[in-house]
């Protein structure tokens, strides 16, 4: 299978969606030469044997408007089985794309780029989305998302992203949570971490002032170390800067017990998972801004790290209740303090925290995603 993919999100950037396109790309590549169209920079970091067509990637109409340009042109020369939008963003260019090479038209959606209030992304992307011969979904949440702007359900699919399973070697581990420890002063405390972009959604903010306060009223040395930082350019998104989050904390009376990070490597984010005993997601329901799936969680149960977090959008399916953590409803702010402090006093075990993050590793991904795309 020859497959076109067109992505705004792609390294040189190491977030999430670019992680993901990146493992697409890859994973696609097993299965058939596959071209990417992504923005400058791409090229240095793609997966081995496939190539890039970079394009600017700012402002966004420039990227959009070359998107579509070059998009068409590598369908005419490239003669593509399928073109794949890696995210609603690039529906349209894809669906152009596809059209001019006579190939199937696909999306892997997110959630949010299902959601975006925006008139004239509503007016021309959604059409578009409603249009491609498959749509992929990260999560049931996001599926039933793509139901209600229209896609019809014969063409839609549900595929987890994946995630990378570090070997378990207890030495190492052991000695990169001492390593981490030492290094950020955290001594032998109970240690909670946030992963992710600081954004209003993912309620880092909020968790500081209604949560991590009641916590450590039980538990006064308790530390919480955020890793991550303001999101640039990110769709609609509503941001949270590390002053803002301080701020609540000094308010809360908890500013000795966080620890912020900003962007980390890989090898520290490892260290990271190893370093903490809880990793929390809370993850606020903003219906217009919803979580679509939560990697994290599963990224954080792929080092033996338990997760609590707000049973809201694709979360639940990223978090197995009981198995690799705990589920709250949402906005229970007293009933996630208690979860995190019955999993700090009684952790689930590592060994099946890890066997739930074995259902998402990225070749059964990519396999799931190549048997999507077939005619």
């Amino acid at each position: 299978m020859r497959t076109l993919l067109l992505t705004r999100n792609f390294p040189p950037l190491w977030g999430g969606m670019e992680r993901l396109n990146w493992h697409l790309a890859a994973e696609l590549a097993r299965r058939g030469p596959v071209r990417v169209v992504a923005p400058s920079g791409a090229a240095a970091h793609a997966p081995a044997g496939v190539e890039v067509a970079e394009v600017p990637g700012k402002p966004l109409w420039r990227f959009l408007s070359a998107a579509l340009r070059v998009g068409m042109r590598e369908a005419r020369r490239f003669r593509p089985d399928v073109v794949l939008a890696g995210s609603g963003l690039t529906a349209p260019m894809t669906l152009a794309a596809a059209r001019s090479g006579g190939a199937l038209a696909a999306a892997y959606v997110h959630g949010l780029d299902l959601t975006v209030r925006h008139l004239v992304y509503r007016a021309l992307w959604l059409p578009a989305i409603r249009r491609l011969d498959r749509v992929i979904a990260n999560s049931h949440a996001t599926a039933n998302l793509a139901l209600a702007i229209g896609v019809a359900e014969p063409r839609l699919t549900i595929v987890y992203p994946g995630v990378a399973l570090p070997a378990w070697d207890e030495t190492e581990r052991r000695a990169l949570r001492q390593r981490f420890r030492a290094e950020h002063d955290l001594g032998e405390r109970p240690l909670l971490l946030s992963v992710g972009r600081l954004t209003a959604r993912k309620g880092v903010g909020r968790f500081v002032r209604e949560v991590l306060q009641a916590i450590a009223r039980e538990i006064p040395e308790v530390g919480l170390v955020i890793v991550g930082d303001v999101p640039k350019e990110a769709l609609a998104a509503r941001t949270e800067t590390p002053a803002m989050i301080l701020e609540a904390a000094k308010a809360a009376g908890v500013a000795e017990n966080v620890r912020i990070l900003g962007f980390v490597p890989e090898a520290v984010l490892k260290a990271a998972f190893f370093a903490a005993d809880v990793h929390v997601f809370p993850v606020r329901h903003l219906p217009d801004d919803p979580e679509g799936f939560g990697m994290v969680a599963v990224e954080a149960a792929a080092h033996g790290l338990p997760t609590v977090a707000y049973a809201t959008g694709g979360v639940v399916d990223a978090v197995a209740e009981g198995i690799s953590g705990r589920l709250v409803p949402p906005g229970d702010g007293a009933g996630f303090a208690r979860a995190v402090i019955e999993v700090l006093k009684r952790p689930p075990a590592a060994e099946g925290i890890r066997e739930f993050a074995a259902r998402f590793t990225w070749p059964r991904f990519g396999q799931a995603v190549f048997e999507a795309l077939q005619p």
